[in-house]
């Protein structure tokens, strides 16, 4: 497997996974362990420390959107807080977004009603700290094509990131290549105070 074929896997695979229990798929072990593990190899050449997570979802229900995560640890360990990196499937499953994300569950927790707003603004904010990445991470806007708290939460909580379809996942090094300008611009962002003062 690369990480593109994991990427791909998920995004062709998802939508008739949905139609069975989570419970013991291929599909959620798939986005669980298989393609973390990819996402590690991939990360191997770049310096640091990170943590690697997938969510098919939880429990017995499968995610409106299915993820993948890198935390750096001192950053956060979870993708309700903090910042950190990401591929999100959005629910036309013909694209995977790579993007660089502020949590989502403790910001509409802790402002409730105004939570989406308050995402988009620091969201805002973040992308004016990392100018100097817009062109090579010129995604601004996410559009995961599914309602409910948490996809529109993902969309508003994106600071910026690339898209793929499924055309692109054959090209590795460039997945790879990619993906240090994303793990660059994370620590940029954290050597640039990351969430202080918004």
């Amino acid at each position: 497997m690369s990480l593109g074929y994991a990427l791909r896997r998920i995004i062709e695979e998802y939508p008739l996974a949905k139609l069975e229990p989570p419970a013991g798929h291929v599909l959620a072990a798939v986005i669980r362990k298989g393609a973390p593990d990819e996402l590690r190899r991939a990360l191997e050449p770049i310096d640091g420390t990170f943590l690697v997570k997938g969510s098919p979802g939880r429990g017995t229900r499968w995610a409106a959107v299915p993820w993948l995560a890198v935390f750096d640890p001192v950053v956060t360990t979870s993708a309700t807080r903090g910042y950190y990196l990401v591929y999100l499937f959005p629910a036309d499953r013909e694209r995977v977004h790579l993007s660089l994300a502020q949590g989502t569950v403790a910001a509409l927790r802790e402002h409730g009603p105004r939570g989406l707003a308050h995402l988009r603004a620091s969201g805002d904010r973040l992308r004016e700290r990392l100018s100097d990445f817009a062109g090579r991470l010129p995604v601004a806007q996410l559009r995961l094509g599914t309602a409910g708290e948490l996809p529109e939460g993902y969309e508003a909580a994106h600071i910026l990131g690339l898209s793929y379809g499924l055309e692109d996942l054959g090209d590795e090094a460039r997945l790879r290549s990619d993906l240090a300008i994303g793990v660059e611009a994370y620590r940029t962002l954290k050597a640039r105070g990351g969430l202080d003062g918004l």
